[in-house]
């Protein structure tokens, strides 16, 4: 028999959130998995249908949103009034429209347009199925890239969420340095969809730019940058950043999200390669989930979404500082975002040129 000994500093534990809710509304403790499961499933449903953007002007019968979208009525009912009863939508008796939340976030009307990431949830929660496994081997059974590979529009549907997350982002990382108005060049490390070199450009006038990313990531990119006018400004490099083939003299880099899919040796040997591609003084910013500033149920939830994809982990800004430091980038200092689910940007120099003696 095993007997299990409660040191007397263990009963003052505080209760696990479960235990909080369980005992404040006597929760049915199932409620914990099944309506998040089912939250996850109906937003991930309503963004690969385009159920909130359908919505985005005004308020709809439901019969009508059920043709639109291409859906039975029932199934129509029944979808709305699961998204209204979890608060994303309004209803009024045949008529639906949606949440404030639901409009900022999940349209063309708001502030983000993420209804990119419910999409590409349904392709996150296929590759869930593979958690016990992963648990088991401590890796995944197949990298995120090589399901990309074989499924070239889930390789698209992760760049057209990552250009969401890049709108939301863009406007912290230009005003994280002030660069000088002359003729300047930018490398975009992981910069799949374009949008921060694009940001980039258009703020700096005399710039240029290179992104280098997988070719499976790089499905719209040449469009987009059309689309801005800005073809003769920057080049796509397909490119494993393993393999680095990036070119030099750059006056800044970017290498954003990109640490958290990468281990220390390959972070360790992309941050010298960086050193040698910017010029001295050069900038680079880096985002990332750093553990210490990162809440901590974002945080774990994404370590081990990313035992499922990648087999990586997230790092500690000491961690991440040291490995600049030990590449030649001086000067490094942290900025969280808000909400600091968002992430945190180091900004580094590299070491300057050595005065002439």
């Amino acid at each position: 028999m095993t007997t299990i000994t409660i040191r007397p500093e263990d009963e003052a534990l505080p209760p696990s959130p479960v235990e909080e809710a369980n005992g404040a509304a006597r929760t049915l403790p199932m409620l914990h998995a099944y309506i998040p499961m089912m939250t996850a499933s109906a937003l991930a449903t309503a963004g690969r249908i385009g159920l909130f953007e359908a919505l985005a002007g005004g308020a709809r019968e439901v019969r009508s949103l059920a043709g639109t979208l291409g859906i039975s009525v029932d199934g129509a009912e029944r979808i709305v009034d699961f998204l209204v009863a979890a608060g994303f939508l309004r209803r009024a008796g045949i008529y639906v429209a949606n949440g404030d939340a639901a409009t900022r976030w999940f349209t063309s009307h708001g502030m983000v347009d993420y209804s990119t990431g419910l999409a590409w949830s349904s392709y996150a929660w296929g590759i869930l199925d593979d958690l016990p496994a992963a648990l088991a081997e401590g890796k995944p059974r197949q990298l995120l890239w090589d399901r990309m590979a074989a499924q070239p529009e889930m390789g698209t549907g992760f760049s057209r969420y990552m250009a969401s997350f890049a709108q939301h982002l863009a406007p912290d990382i230009v005003a994280a340095v002030t660069l000088p108005d002359r003729p300047l060049t930018l490398l975009d490390l992981g910069g799949s969809h374009g949008h921060h070199a694009i940001t980039f450009c258009h703020a700096y006038p005399q710039m240029k730019a290179v992104i280098v990313d997988l070719e499976s990531a790089l499905t719209d990119t040449q469009a987009r940058i059309e689309r801005e006018g800005l073809a003769d400004r920057i080049t796509l490099r397909p490119s494993d950043l393993r393999h680095p083939n990036w070119g030099e003299g750059y006056d800044i880099a970017l290498y954003l999200s990109v640490a958290h899919n990468m281990s220390p040796a390959e972070n360790r040997a992309n941050f010298r390669h960086l050193a040698r591609a910017t010029k001295p003084d050069g900038v680079l910013i880096l985002h990332d989930y750093p553990r210490e500033t990162t809440p901590a149920l974002f945080e774990t939830a994404f370590r081990l979404t990313l035992l499922t994809e990648t087999g990586t982990r997230t790092y500690s800004y000491a961690e991440l500082g040291n490995y600049l430091e030990a590449a030649g980038f001086l000067d490094h200092h942290l900025d969280v975002l808000d909400p600091a689910e968002k992430g945190a940007l180091i900004t580094a120099r590299k070491r300057p040129a050595p005065a002439p003696r």
